[in-house]
């Protein structure tokens, strides 16, 4: 779990708005606090931290792209703002290098609960390998210009190898 944020250093975060809707924000300054918590440097998300205020459950996403694996995580949010422990949070941030001035709040988040996810193609017989194979292909295509490609994540079940098995 902690190798997969530190590579990808982007998370989804579902808050609850007041009006009972959802919200679903990027932050790319997701981090591994301790084996409990996650934090984020809020620079820009305004909405995410009014919702935090009101109603501090959330739920985090991060996903590897191209092996489509990754991980659900649902906590509490305390937001840091002054004082020691928003301190230490700004001083781990500056350690990994990153500019904390543009930090207006840290977000620690208490996990509760985390839960494994992947891609439905899994269920296919498809191997990490085959997966990651297509996505690199399909993000070279765009890059090439290609729109309009079969879909990687929907695999030709005829041609999909059948020899692992996903459990």
């Amino acid at each position: 779990m902690k190798r997969l944020i530190d590579e990808q250093r982007l998370g989804f975060f579902a808050t609850v708005c007041a009006d009972g809707s959802p919200n679903l924000s990027p932050k790319g300054t997701i981090a591994v606090w301790d084996d409990n918590h996650l934090a984020f440097g809020n620079i820009r998300s305004p909405g995410t931290l009014e919702n935090l205020r009101l109603n501090p459950t959330v739920e985090v996403n991060v996903v590897d792209p191209f092996t489509r694996k990754g991980y659900r995580f649902k906590g509490v949010a305390l937001i840091l703002d002054t004082g020691p422990a928003y301190e230490r949070a700004i001083e781990f941030y500056r350690a990994r290098g990153s500019k904390v001035s543009a930090f207006k709040e840290i977000v620690l988040i208490e996990i509760q609960h985390a839960q494994f996810i992947d891609s439905p193609a899994y269920d296919f017989g498809m191997s990490e390998e085959e997966i990651r194979e297509r996505w690199e292909r399909h993000y070279e295509s765009l890059r090439a210009g290609k729109r309009n490609v079969p879909d990687p994540e929907i695999p030709d079940i005829s041609t999909a190898s059948h020899g692992s098995t996903h459990t």
